[in-house]
């Protein structure tokens, strides 16, 4: 239950940083860094090592602060923050169906 609860925290966040309209005057406008800020995988990686350290501060989740766990909670925050990124869209469930130009959905 703790890693559910971990992998929901961190997609909640990675969606807030990149998405929000929040923070969109702490984004960079252009360039590098602009891609890296707007990247759900590449922001959920970093989110993910910051709740390993805010690990011991909360009752919901609870991980040794490791080297180890650094790197596996940040792939782990990564790789489901961009999966369910992909999933789940302002228009609910994307569903790609067709060949190999995408552009085929399951609401059209």
């Amino acid at each position: 239950m703790e890693l559910l609860t971990f992998i929901l925290a961190a997609y909640g966040l990675t969606q807030i940083i990149v998405y929000s309209s929040i923070f969109n005057p702490l984004r960079p406008k252009k360039g590098r860094l602009k891609e890296l800020a707007t990247c759900p995988m590449c922001i959920g990686f970093h989110v993910g090592w910051v709740l390993m350290l805010l690990s011991p501060f909360t009752e919901l989740f609870n991980f040794d602060v490791t080297v180890v766990n650094f790197f596996i909670l940040g792939w782990l925050s990564s790789g489901t923050s961009y999966l369910l990124n992909m999933v789940f869209g302002d228009d609910g469930i994307q569903l790609g169906l067709g060949g190999n130009d995408g552009t085929k959905h399951l609401d059209t």
